[in-house]
């Protein structure tokens, strides 16, 4: 019996660690499982080798070594660990190394929530190495019906032989990543189902369904979207892909879930990723149109009025309505934007929309009077479409004259969804207008800007490598405090 993966995607920064004195990159992920041995950690490390140092072998040819130190530990108490050396491919020419190496490993572990750190360093340069932590939890309920994570895979091959790779009969090589570029057109994923005939009977069927839906609101897109019956039995392996070739640029969830023969959903597991595809766009058709006859969007009678209404969605808009009214906007006429604003606000209250609409519209006021421009209405802008999209923030920490950095602002959530403590960095450099614009945040889907301090202090503080992530510390900032712990 295996249980539950989840996928991150992750740049880990560790010192001076580059060809071109820059940093060392690397991308990770993991997964948590279960086996007749016990559960176990399975990690995925894709290290950049553009940002290794290669040096020459007794034949003439190149090679790059990363000293890797993998630590697991439980109330303080190491549970795990490894240290060990990935080396790279052999190399004939260091002008010819625009590739990836991966590396994969397996912790045995028992149930618990770990702090799970990684140390990473370039063998042959001195740099300071800065570990990256992360909180992991194996959870493997006795005798109930779990999903497995799931792993992204970039391709596999049936194999009877026994290694890092191999699961249930195949060998499969992760894709580490969480982001799929236009040039991808399959999504392709493994994982596993456990003690399905505790729910539903040995030997009786059950659904499996696995589809891809939008982070924003969980709306299922369409065509991408698969059901297939199975029978009950300690293990079901699934191995299986989509096509994402007209999946829009965007954050989404893939999904996995088994239902029972009443459609109930007895186990599910999600997983975040990323999409990019410029050239994808929506039709009025893929979305569903609803019929304004009768409902409170007839009052909207006037087209210049309702299309400023619709525009105002577009910070809770998914990403495929993003794209609807991308390609739209500007020209559907007022029946079809009636259809459309009715239908939005349908999918987010089916039973009463027009207060959904209405709360809404509250907010985007609220929005308007705190965070509009002389040049941008308040949901046009970062903080206004972050606040719109999660919220007030539990703690707003405001900082316009401190003596190096420009102006900024810090929010902090105590939960964000299924995150917690997560933080936003909003700044100004114009200094003028009072727009204040995201530079990093810590949230899923967001911008993730590792240089947000350099970038922050860049009124005062220049760098020549475009790595750079630290700054040195200056009095009267204070940029480091509130982003720990604003208050």
């Amino acid at each position: 019996m295996k249980k539950y993966l989840i996928i991150i995607f992750l740049m880990i920064w560790s010192g001076m660690a580059s060809v071109t004195g820059g940093n060392l990159w690397a991308y990770l992920s993991y997964a948590t499982f279960n086996s007749p041995e016990g559960p176990y950690i399975e990690t995925y490390l894709s290290v950049d080798a553009n940002s290794v140092v290669f040096t020459r072998l007794n034949d003439g040819k190149f090679q790059g070594t990363v000293n890797i130190i993998m630590t697991f530990k439980l109330d303080n108490e190491i549970k795990a660990f490894k240290k060990y050396e990935l080396k790279s491919p052999i190399v004939a020419d260091t002008n010819k190394i625009d590739f990836h190496f991966i590396d994969q490993q397996r912790f045995l572990l028992p149930n618990g929530t770990y702090e799970f750190e990684v140390q990473l360093s370039d063998q042959n340069k001195k740099a300071e190495v800065t570990p990256y932590s992360q909180t992991v939890t194996v959870k493997y309920p006795v005798g109930k019906p779990a999903i497995s994570g799931i792993e992204l895979v970039k391709s596999y091959t049936r194999s009877d032989n026994a290694s890092e790779i191999n699961k249930s009969g195949y060998d499969l090589i992760p894709y580490v990543y969480s982001f799929y570029p236009q040039s991808d057109s399959k999504l392709i994923f493994y994982c596993e189902l456990y003690n399905m005939g505790k729910t539903v009977g040995e030997g009786e069927k059950y659904l499996l369904t696995y589809f891809v839906e939008t982070l924003e609101n969980g709306q299922r897109v369409k065509d991408l979207a698969k059901v297939k019956k199975e029978t009950a039995k300690e293990v079901t392996v699934v191995l299986a892909d989509l096509n994402i070739i007209n999946l829009p640029t965007g954050n989404y969830h893939l999904v996995v879930e088994a239902r029972d023969q009443q459609n109930q959903v007895i186990a599910s597991r999600k997983l975040f990723f990323q999409r990019s595809n410029p050239y994808a766009r929506l039709t009025i058709d893929d979305l569903s149109l609803a019929n304004p006859v009768n409902s409170f969007v007839e009052k909207y009678t006037n087209i210049d009025t309702l299309r400023e209404f619709v525009s105002s969605t577009y910070p809770v808009s998914s990403a495929l309505e993003k794209n609807f009214l991308k390609g739209n906007l500007r020209t559907a006429d007022l029946a079809t934007l009636q259809q459309y604003f009715l239908g939005f606000w349908q999918r987010r209250n089916a039973e009463d929309p027009e207060k959904a609409w209405e709360a809404y519209k509250y907010m985007v006021e609220v929005a308007q009077h705190n965070f509009g421009t002389p040049v941008k209405k308040g949901y046009q802008t970062d903080r206004g479409r972050v606040f719109l999209q999660y919220g007030a923030p539990n703690v707003r920490a405001e900082r316009y004259n401190e003596p190096s950095n420009y102006p900024y602002e810090i929010w902090q959530y105590y939960t964000l969804g299924n995150q917690s403590n997560r933080k936003f960095v909003f700044y100004s450099p114009d200094m003028v207008t009072s727009d204040f614009f995201l530079l990093h945040s810590d949230a899923i889907g967001e911008i993730h800007n590792t240089r947000w301090q350099v970038d922050l202090r860049s009124r005062i503080y220049q760098t020549i490598d475009i790595t750079d992530t630290q700054v040195i510390n200056s009095w009267g900032d204070m940029q480091d405090d509130y982003w720990t712990l604003p208050n």
